[in-house]
């Protein structure tokens, strides 16, 4: 069985994480667009074999790359992918903005938001 980093950990820590795809670009092979900056942590891997994903929250513009503060994670349900929620240090975002905000990748998995400890 392959080892693999359980994305809460990361809940409090500052994190570096790449950006592949930067806000404004389309998804590869399904038909939407990214509303903001999402990317993986580099060289930590995820249930799915891939790098751990992230959501960058609170960055306006399209970015390469960023350090920030993991202030939850989704999890997914119905999938093995859990994404951390990366803002700029000293930002806060409800959980009702979270899926707002990550709505239009999210709506096709069931989903809970974790925060230290506990989830909804």
């Amino acid at each position: 069985m392959a080892s693999f980093t359980d994305a809460r950990s990361f809940l409090g820590q500052l994190v570096s994480i790449a950006i592949d795809r930067p806000l404004g670009c389309r998804h590869p092979d399904y038909d939407f667009i990214y509303s903001l900056n999402y990317g993986y942590v580099p060289d930590t891997p995820a249930p799915d074999g891939d790098d751990l994903d992230a959501y960058l929250l609170g960055v306006f513009e399209p970015v390469a790359a960023f350090n920030g503060r993991c202030i939850a994670v989704i999890h997914r349900l119905n999938d093995n992918d859990d994404k951390l929620i990366v803002v700029p240090d000293g930002r806060a975002f409800t959980d009702d903005q979270i899926r707002a905000l990550t709505e239009f990748q999210e709506r096709f998995f069931h989903i809970k938001i974790i925060r230290n400890g506990y989830s909804t």
